[in-house]
């Protein structure tokens, strides 16, 4: 069997349907093989004890590795259009945010989240993660009204009107709030709201992005780019 990575909170020794299925279906396990396995703060080095399903497991070797930024890292993203919310999921998990929270705002479509694409989200985190590497899965939350975004210690948002470049303003060792609006970004009123709670806007360069871009760029700049 080709290696593998199977989320497994608790790493209790038996898989979920889910991840049963894609061992048995996909990567067509048998007995003895080994893959490993991890949860929300630590993995392991496992094998295959019984096909069930559901698949159970033994561990062999358990390991800590040190993947994640290190604080924490909230994503505020504004509701998109189509399945562009799922991309900036996959990136932003791949890129190590602990935590992504769908905004309404003015100019973002739609304005509300299905419970069904909501589970959605939450399972392209998952899969993300595991591709990435990383222990912690970012929990996708409900969408909220950016009113309801509360203060922060530390928050950056992209905004083209902005001057301050990322690498001026970010502390390395304090949580981070990151806030990026739909395509036509954030209002006025909506970008003092957030300065108002401890936002700083910052400029992602000279050229007009798209929102899942903007949010590519405004990650890999205070993780990848610092090289959490």
């Amino acid at each position: 069997m080709r290696p593998h990575r199977a989320y497994s909170p608790g790493l209790t020794g038996v898989l979920s349907l889910r991840e049963s299925r894609h061992l048995l279906e996909v990567l067509r396990a048998r007995v003895g093989d080994r893959f490993t396995v991890f949860d929300a703060e630590r993995e392991a080095l496992a094998e295959v004890v019984d096909l069930g399903p559901p698949v159970r497991y033994r561990i062999l070797e358990e390991r800590r590795p040190e993947r994640e930024v290190g604080v924490e890292v909230v994503l505020y993203m504004a509701l998109l259009k189509g399945d562009k919310l799922a991309e900036v999921v996959r990136m932003a998990t791949e890129l190590g945010a602990t935590r992504i929270q769908p905004l309404v705002t003015r100019h973002s479509v739609p304005k509300e989240m299905g419970e069904g694409k909501l589970k959605r989200l939450q399972a392209i985190a998952v899969e993300a993660a595991k591709q990435s590497g990383r222990l912690k899965v970012p929990e996708v939350l409900p969408p909220i009204p950016l009113k309801a975004v509360p203060e922060v210690p530390q928050g950056l948002v992209a905004h083209v009107g902005a001057s301050r470049l990322v690498r001026g303003v970010l502390d390395l060792e304090k949580p981070l709030a990151l806030a990026v609006g739909p395509e036509g970004g954030f209002a006025e009123e909506e970008v003092e709201l957030l300065q108002e709670r401890g936002f700083t806007p910052v400029t992602l360069g000279r050229r007009i992005l798209r929102a899942e871009t903007a949010a590519l760029a405004l990650l890999a700049l205070c993780t990848a780019g610092e090289g959490r």
